[in-house]
């Protein structure tokens, strides 16, 4: 390791040293404060000027003030040092409980005190009711330190407080803020998305021209946005972002298409994992949504809703609490999807089950309609020109594609099961029996009886 590396991390630790040092003073300040009412403003954090690394880069470029340096830093500690949160487990020994006003919360294998809201709160402002009121803007959920990406303040009960709600950094940040890397946010709770890529390029995709024309359409707005809503000043009448529903059988190329836009632009593609989203309890969808889209706001990506019926499916009549919650999910969904700027693409291999009040809302709705013949025999040859296997003399691709209909997906299914036959054979040869046994297994699985 080089000894500029052993600096910068020295110099950033050094950094965050100094932080941890103001966050006990406010500490100290707040339990040593005899009338918890008027305990004075909170000691100056440590000056920036000459300090370097992660830590105090990105301070300087959010211009935060001293009350958001100290939310940072509080909810940086259970990561940094714990043990200076030990105060706040204090009890009171006429309940024989820890003190409310602190708030905050013990994890299941993490021994110290996990901040809240509630804890930020009392450091802020104590029992003072015209600074609590004050300070309550800085636990919205709108608030840049979370539309950024930077804090997640999760609240797990949403019949609770508002300000029993988890003070937590990202995944992302806080290796931002330890390291500097940028390195995506890995899939969880805080970010309910898996990042896709493809190898293949434009000229791997089969489609018809209608749904080409309108994939341009998308392009042309990625390369020309900025252009129509700031200097045409269309963000008058435009709302911002871009909108697209992609429709159609399975294997048709929906996923791809967006993968090879994202490619494109350079732009990273995220698959929003839907079992991570929805969930049976009222309100919590509507929170894993938005912590998605307040990551995602500020950030140049694709977001990709594979299989979006599962979730917004047509809204039903209300007749039960779990109707409304549903009919609730759709409206949140709507309303975030108007206001996220970027590029997001919902797909669905049933556009019949997806709620209407959707369709009003799309820029582009595209079918990735079953390839014809034509475009099935494309599909064929591309997909098996290789060098690690050869062909059988009775291999008759123009054959196949006239006789049976086949999606992309489904003869890269083929392609699969081909191969690993021809693996066993030397030298290795795909036969039309290969491909005829793997067309059988593909319709099989899709319920429809080979020809």
């Amino acid at each position: 390791m080089s000894k500029r590396r052993l600096s910068g991390h020295a110099a950033n630790a050094a950094c965050i040293d100094r932080e941890l040092d103001w966050l006990q003073a406010v500490i100290g300040q707040r339990f040593s404060a005899e009338d918890e009412v008027s305990s004075g403003p909170l000691p100056t954090p440590p000056p920036l000027e000459g300090e370097s690394g992660p830590y105090a880069d990105r301070l300087r470029a959010l211009k935060l003030d001293p009350a958001e340096r100290l939310l940072l830093i509080l909810a940086m500690a259970p990561h940094l040092a714990p043990d200076a949160l030990d105060p706040f487990l204090l009890r009171n020994q006429a309940t024989g409980n820890r003190f409310s006003e602190f708030g905050g919360a013990v994890g299941q294998t993490h021994a110290g005190f996990l901040p809240t809201a509630e804890t930020a709160m009392f450091l802020l402002a104590g029992r003072n009711r015209t600074g609590r009121l004050t300070h309550r803007p800085l636990f919205r959920p709108g608030h840049r330190l979370v539309t950024l990406g930077v804090l997640s303040i999760d609240l797990r009960q949403p019949d609770e407080p508002p300000l029993s709600a988890l003070l937590r950094p990202t995944a992302a940040s806080l290796e931002h803020l330890l390291s500097g890397s940028d390195e995506e946010p890995p899939a969880g709770a805080d970010f309910p998305a898996q990042r896709i890529a493809t190898a293949l390029d434009w000229p791997d995709l089969v489609l018809d021209a209608a749904a080409l024309r309108q994939v341009g359409m998308i392009d042309g707005w990625l390369r020309h946005s900025t252009r129509l809503m700031q200097d045409w000043k269309l963000s008058r009448r435009l709302k911002p972002g871009f909108r697209c529903l992609f429709y159609g059988p399975p294997g048709t190329g929906k996923t791809l298409t967006a993968c090879l836009i994202g490619k494109m632009h350079g732009m990273p593609v995220y698959r929003v994992d839907l079992s991570r989203i929805v969930s049976k309890w009222i309100g919590e969808t509507e929170k894993n949504l938005g912590s998605l889209f307040d990551q995602a706001q500020h950030r140049n990506w694709l977001l990709f809703f594979d299989e979006a019926e599962s979730l917004f499916a047509q809204r039903t009549e209300t007749r039960s609490a779990n109707d409304r919650s549903a009919n609730q999910q759709v409206s949140y969904l709507l309303q975030r999807l108007e206001d996220f700027p970027g590029l997001a693409v919902l797909a669905t291999n049933h556009r019949s089950h997806m709620d209407e009040a959707f369709s009003r809302r799309f820029q582009l709705s595209i079918l990735f309609g079953m390839p014809g013949a034509e475009s099935r025999l494309r599909l064929w040859q591309d997909s098996f020109r290789n060098d690690g296997f050869a062909l059988a003399p009775d291999v008759d691709f123009l054959r196949l594609a006239d006789q049976y209909e086949l999606s992309g997906g489904n003869i890269v299914n083929i392609l699969r099961y081909a191969c690993l036959l021809a693996a066993d054979r030397e030298p290795p040869v795909v036969t039309a029996n290969d491909l005829i046994q793997g067309i059988r297994e593909e319709l099989q699985k899709e319920g429809r009886t080979p020809g």
